[in-house]
């Protein structure tokens, strides 16, 4: 299956969580609605809202509240992008000029909590304690993954479970949110919850394992941000962490001077290296394995076209190039 064709699966659900966040990203304030404007016609697959429509609609769930909730699941995750873009004085995403670019720092951040407090007001109007129980811890634990990350960052010594537990937090911890979200809509039992939520959550990893191997292996027009941004903001991701360990003693002090002092100056150098050691084959292999510990997690799903597309999505996200 492609993407377009899981897509087409919840395609009135689709357009209705889009015409949601569309609706419920105008304000009084013309800054709002600019940047937030801006940022929706940035596009973006709206991977997380289609998770949670896909696993609802797997359990047959017959309400009316997925497509609010995968609304606030994508707003959400607009709003860590308005932020982390901010923090890592990004200007490039998507293949577009980041918010920051546009309209300056404080727009996005402002923006950002903006969208954080219609995501709120959005998940209250559900009624369901639970799903405020889910969303309120999620976005606390994506908030200290960036904290996490902050505080990694020009650390050559940060190591392969240090790596992860970053990753989780800010990345995989809104993939098994969204898929989670809809077990409890549905009312399903505790075996289906857990694993929807152990599939978002590995679906997540692997998302973002494949996201920093791309780092070092796209081109800036096909990854659409440039490549090579984590080096230059001194970020140890798992290709760095892993080439440092398997490569010569000059190679690896290379590596851990560029993380403590950012930049590119040996990049074609560096480049080198992860390829002579293998760390994108391992990364991905990592991905791989992330992906399998997913679809196996998906077991206690009744049989569906649904279940099927999020099987397929996890073996789409190994082959995405941005």
């Amino acid at each position: 299956m492609t993407l377009d064709q899981i897509r087409a699966l919840v395609a009135d659900d689709f357009d209705a969580t889009n015409q949601i966040i569309l609706d419920r990203l105008q304000s009084d304030v013309v800054l709002v609605n600019q940047v937030g404007q801006y940022i929706v016609a940035a596009g973006g697959k709206r991977l997380r809202p289609m998770l949670l429509l896909l696993a609802a609609k797997s359990l047959n769930y017959q309400g009316k509240f997925h497509p609010n909730l995968a609304a606030v699941i994508e707003l959400i995750h607009t709003a860590t992008l308005l932020h982390d873009d901010v923090v890592d004085e990004s200007d490039l995403r998507r293949g577009r000029q980041t918010a920051n670019a546009m309209f300056g720092n404080q727009a996005s951040v402002l923006v950002g909590d903006y969208l954080y407090s219609r995501s709120f007001q959005m998940m209250v109007e559900v009624g369901e304690m639970r799903v405020m129980e889910v969303l309120s811890q999620t976005t606390n634990e994506v908030a200290a993954g960036e904290v996490l990350q902050l505080m990694n960052v020009n650390d050559p010594d940060v190591d392969e479970a240090s790596y992860y537990q970053v990753i989780e937090r800010k990345t995989a911890i809104l993939f098994a949110a969204a898929t989670q979200l809809a077990a409890i809509l549905a009312g399903a039992n505790s075996d289906i919850e857990n694993g929807l939520r152990e599939y978002g959550l590995q679906l997540g990893n692997a998302f973002q394992l494949i996201d920093d191997a791309l780092d070092y292996a796209a081109d800036t027009q096909e990854l659409g941000k440039n490549v090579g941004d984590d080096l230059a903001e001194g970020k140890p991701t798992l290709p760095l962490i892993y080439a440092m360990q398997h490569a010569s003693e000059s190679d690896a002090l290379m590596i851990r001077q560029a993380i403590e002092q950012g930049g590119l100056d040996n990049m074609e150098a560096i480049l080198q290296v992860i390829e002579q050691t293998g760390a994108i084959e391992y990364t991905y292999q990592s991905a791989e394995k992330a992906v399998a510990k997913a679809i196996e997690a998906l077991q206690p799903l009744p049989e569906s076209q649904y279940k099927q597309a999020l099987i397929g999505i996890a073996e789409l996200s190994l082959r995405r190039n941005s």
